[in-house]
């Protein structure tokens, strides 16, 4: 049965609502008059909901809903008021109460109000408990990865890929497409490795063009050019002894790529205007959403910056090949959103479920998020329902493919991603090779810096050798 307690120094309010609420049988209901009790008693009751009176001596009802929502934001809050005092009830809402009722009471409304409210609170027990779950496959540090949610095996297995490289001192390239949470790893790296009560300086590398590169990265003195009216640290300096992700790097335009892999390689720089030199003690981690390897084909990327960035690596897959994920995060979303417009939707229709397991977001989870923040705003139910979903979202999954069929009549089995595809045909051509990677490479049309990083990121096992060895 879940727990209810009610708040209000009005005897026979709490008489009135422990004896209806016991009669439905469905609640184990506490009441509490004296309000210099309620925080001892919300700390040690195990609630599921509280009703709560506003207008009370001593204590008033909006310090009791401050303490509730810092201390135990899973409990909902449903606030009992005067109609004179319907402002202060909305006024409440907005700092994070359920919703309200005015007395007199009307029964049926507030059992509509308590069944929904409890099927929020059980939303946010089951998020936190997914969430904790992450501790239980190994990971070491688990406050570094609590804005990162999973329960999909494969994304917890990149996880402690992360947990293990990030207490070195090794430079990390995170690749992986738009949104899927690059710059979010990278935090996690920081606050887990000896650095991490230094500088974490994020900066989008593509954005800078050659001749502004050096200032920005560099710094420049006073005077060292034309608008330099003050002098100014660069990015190096502001990181130092910290960590600096350089995000987008596979922007960045061959002379900016000279100039970052001298620094890197020498340890020191020159502000602009400057004689004397910086150490650059930073830990670089780099981020893109491109295959580096294949920039290396097409000569719009350094090798050798390749090689002195990608010492430890780390692929980020798809949301749409993180299975589970999706509903997982969607209601963490729907939680996030609805506390941050005062809205108290309680659960996301499974309709919108199937909806959003057949879409392919090519935003990654960076798109499931702004799609529950516009249906949270737009969705005047008590449930978040299709109606509520962006008009591109829907035509885009129930428009027909290539013979009429829809997405949703394809098998399972045939439904795979094109990088599952590619993954199955390399793991097939170097069967055939008996592992020889130059020969594999060849067959494939592709260099064989290419084909190792795709070995790399598909976590391809290389069979057994034939007379060639892989390596020939």
């Amino acid at each position: 049965m879940k727990r209810i307690l009610v708040i209000d120094d009005d005897t026979a309010v709490l008489n009135y609502f422990m004896i209806f609420l016991a009669q439905t049988e469905r609640y184990d209901v506490q009441t509490l008059g004296d309000s210099t009790k309620a925080f001892d008693t919300i700390d040690s009751g195990n609630f599921d909901a509280i009703m709560l009176d506003m207008d009370m001596p001593v204590v008033h009802g909006r310090e009791v809903l401050r303490y509730v929502k810092e201390k135990h934001p899973h409990i909902e809050v449903i606030v009992i008021t005067g109609v004179e005092d319907v402002e202060l009830a909305v006024e409440s809402m907005k700092a994070g109460a359920y919703d309200y009722l005015c007395k007199p009471i009307d029964e049926d409304r507030l059992l509509r109000l308590l069944d929904h409210a409890l099927e929020r609170s059980e939303l946010r027990t089951e998020v936190d408990r997914l969430r904790d779950e992450v501790s239980l496959e190994g990971l070491r540090h688990k406050e570094a990865f609590e804005s990162i949610l999973t329960r999909n095996r494969g994304f917890m297995r990149v996880l402690q890929r992360v947990d293990q490289i990030a207490e070195s001192e090794n430079y990390v390239l995170i690749w992986g497409e738009s949104g899927t949470g690059k710059e979010l790893v990278a935090r996690a790296i920081h606050r887990i490795s000896r650095r991490r009560d230094r500088p974490f300086i994020a900066v989008n590398a593509g954005t800078f063009a050659s001749e502004l590169f050096s200032s920005e990265f560099f710094g420049h003195e006073q005077g060292a050019f034309t608008g330099a009216t003050r002098t100014r640290a660069g990015f190096f300096e502001k990181a130092n002894g910290g960590t600096l992700l350089l995000d987008e790097i596979g922007e960045l335009e061959l002379p900016v790529q000279s100039k970052l892999l001298r620094v890197l390689q020498e340890g020191e720089y020159f502000r602009l205007g400057s004689t004397e030199k910086r150490g650059a003690d930073v830990r670089i981690i780099a981020a893109t959403n491109k295959d580096l390897a294949d920039e290396i084909d097409k000569g719009r990327f350094r090798r050798d910056l390749y090689y002195r960035l990608n010492i430890c690596s780390v692929f980020l897959p798809p949301l749409r090949d993180r299975e589970g994920d999706i509903e997982l995060l969607a209601n963490w979303f729907l939680d996030k959103h609805n506390r941050a417009n005062a809205k108290s939707i309680s659960l996301i229709d499974s309709d919108v479920i199937g909806i959003l397991e057949l879409y392919d977001f090519p935003g990654n989870v960076r798109e499931l998020d702004n799609i529950i923040a516009e249906a949270v705003v737009v969705e005047s139910g008590r449930s978040l329902s299709s109606r509520s979903l962006p008009r591109y979202l829907l035509n885009a999954v129930h428009a027909p493919r290539a013979g009429g069929s829809r997405a949703a009549a394809i098998p399972p089995a045939e439904r795979k991603t094109l990088h599952e595809r590619e993954a199955e045909h390399i793991r097939r051509m170097l069967e055939l090779t008996g592992g020889n990677r130059t020969a594999t490479a060849e067959i494939l049309g592709i260099s064989r810096v290419s084909l190792i990083s795709r070995i790399r990121r598909y976590g391809i096992d290389i069979p057994p050798t034939g007379g060639g060895g892989p390596d020939s």
